[in-house]
């Protein structure tokens, strides 16, 4: 199936979200944040990122930008569970900075399926 470079600072959602992707026959590359997101981006080839937007070191935003300089039609897809603004803010921001794609947290499995689906084969929806 796809490469997935997974950007999440919370090692709980990480796990969840990898064992979601490797059940449908992804293979994952997880990254803490931006930096080490892009370090890991920079090192092999990826099929689609999934990002936080709240991160430390380098947040989700900044992150998306960066990635869509270096691969403008790479699949990406945001995910928030907000902060101090609704996830919706945050989650507006990373679409007008180039997400494919948004997913507010908490989401089912079967959300995250579709929506990976969805972006990895566009077609598919038709």
């Amino acid at each position: 199936m796809a490469n997935v470079l997974l950007i999440e600072d919370e090692a709980g959602i990480r796990e969840i979200i990898r064992a979601i992707l490797e059940k449908g026959g992804h293979r994952v590359v997880e990254a803490g944040d931006g930096i080490d997101g892009m370090d890991r981006f920079q090192a092999e080839s990826f099929d689609l990122v999934i990002t936080d937007i709240i991160m430390p070191d380098r947040e989700g935003i900044e992150t998306i930008r960066l990635l869509r300089a270096a691969r403008p039609h790479l699949p990406i897809i945001a995910v928030s569970g907000g902060g101090r603004v609704e996830a919706g803010d945050y989650l507006y921001l990373a679409a007008s900075f180039g997400a494919t794609a948004t997913l507010t947290k908490p989401f089912s499995p079967a959300e995250l399926r579709r929506l990976v689906k969805q972006v990895l084969e566009p077609s598919s929806l038709n």
